[in-house]
């Protein structure tokens, strides 16, 4: 294994918080595999890249030589993650959890090496448990404690209802590195509360407590809010190569350089090579953006699919392949607005009905790759060029 401090230099990047570092060093000095955990509930059939950022961490700590533990909740997912919600989730079936964990695995795989990675279930040990248990569980915190939730106090103000099964469910991922014996357990820093809770739960259960490490949220295409299928602002693991190129490069300069620390196997050394090149004018940020598309679709995809993309990305911003007028749009600033609308109001299609009739069929790209989600959302500071059909065009410039 690296050094202590060797291995922390690869740790600490892209990462929010480390609770404790102190604690991660003398963990580290055991020179023994640490076993490092994360969870993922199974609530929908697809991952995106936001999703990803916790797997590229997981696959350094595998390089780093520690044994990393890919927990699907297929127990806490059928609760729901109350985590930044306004209201309660709706709860999934068992066969909708089943379903949808599959898929997980035929993506994860992309990242973590299979050989190295433990797959754990946390109904196996769940499923198992007695009322007695439930309650013993129940009864190490306190519904104070619990209320301190920040989405627990806003629905609270405003008279929405709070399950009681949702106070359970930190408890039980807290459990869940009980039951793993989790030395390291990461997650979103949306989920700090929940990886405290895991503290909290080890030491009543006589364990040392884990090392908790917070990633960052990964913000979606417009710049501006988390990456989200919901938001229309999202890359799917599963887009197509096209689709895929095409909506990394329609993320911003700044936002480019978020990607590259959280999603790329570029060295630290060599990434800061790169800004410095960047800001002095020696690199174009355009050909940085190309080689982050290609890396990115070349792991879900394949390099020659990559190659592929980048020439029919190129192509369409080529003279040739363009209308010698294109209508220009100046942008409207940080609002998000909604794709169908956009269509709409610039005269592209009649309606909004129409326009995603259009999306659905495969016949709208932007910057050169099809879109598919008819609630894609842009924002007014970026620039875009729109075809719909084969005839149809508009750029967009910043406003």
């Amino acid at each position: 294994m690296l050094s202590v401090q060797e291995q922390l230099k690869t740790i600490r990047r892209g990462t929010s918080e480390i609770i404790s570092e102190q604690n991660l060093e003398d963990l580290l000095a055991l020179g023994r595999p640490l076993r490092v955990k994360a969870g993922f509930d199974p609530t929908a059939p697809d991952l995106h890249l936001g999703h990803t950022v916790l797997l590229h961490k997981m696959r350094q700590f595998q390089e780093l030589g520690h044994e990393v533990i890919f927990l699907i909740g297929d127990f806490t997912g059928m609760i729901g993650d109350p985590t930044g919600r306004s209201e309660t989730r709706k709860n999934l079936t068992p066969d909708e959890v089943k379903k949808n964990a599959k898929t997980y695995l035929q993506q994860v795989y992309k990242i973590l090496d299979k050989d190295k990675t433990t797959v754990a279930y946390n109904s196996e040990w769940m499923n198992k448990f007695s009322s007695v248990e439930m309650i013993e569980l129940a009864a190490q915190y306190t519904v104070a404690r619990m209320l301190e939730r920040d989405d627990f106090q806003k629905r609270l103000a405003k008279n929405l209802p709070v399950s009681i099964h949702e106070l359970m469910y930190p408890l039980i991922q807290g459990y869940d590195s009980v039951a793993l014996k989790a030395d390291i357990e990461l997650g979103g820093t949306d989920q700090k509360f929940n990886l405290l809770v895991g503290r909290d739960l080890q030491r009543a259960y006589g364990h040392k407590p884990q090392v908790v490490l917070t990633m960052p949220l990964l913000e979606g295409t417009d710049g501006v809010q988390k990456m989200s299928k919901s938001l229309g602002n999202s890359i799917g693991v599963f887009d197509t190569p096209n689709n895929m190129f095409g909506k990394i490069m329609s993320v911003s300069d700044d936002l480019m350089w978020r990607f590259y620390e959280l999603l790329s196997q570029v060295g630290a050394t060599e990434l800061e090579a790169m800004k410095e090149q960047t800001a002095s004018g020696t690199l174009n940020p355009k050909n940085a953006k190309i080689d982050l598309a290609k890396e990115i679709v070349a792991r879900y995809h394949s390099p020659k699919l990559a190659e592929t993309a980048m020439t029919e990305f190129e192509n369409v911003f080529k003279k040739k392949n363009l209308p010698d007028e294109i209508p220009v749009v100046k942008g409207w600033g940080d609002e998000l607005r909604g794709i169908c609308n956009i269509l709409r109001d610039h005269k592209l299609t009649d309606s909004t009905s129409a326009a995603r009739r259009l999306i659905q069929q495969g016949s709208v790209t932007i910057n050169g790759g099809k879109i598919s989600d008819v609630h894609q959302k842009l924002s007014g500071n970026k620039e875009y060029l729109i075809k719909v059909g084969k005839k149809r065009f508009l750029k967009i410039q910043p406003g």
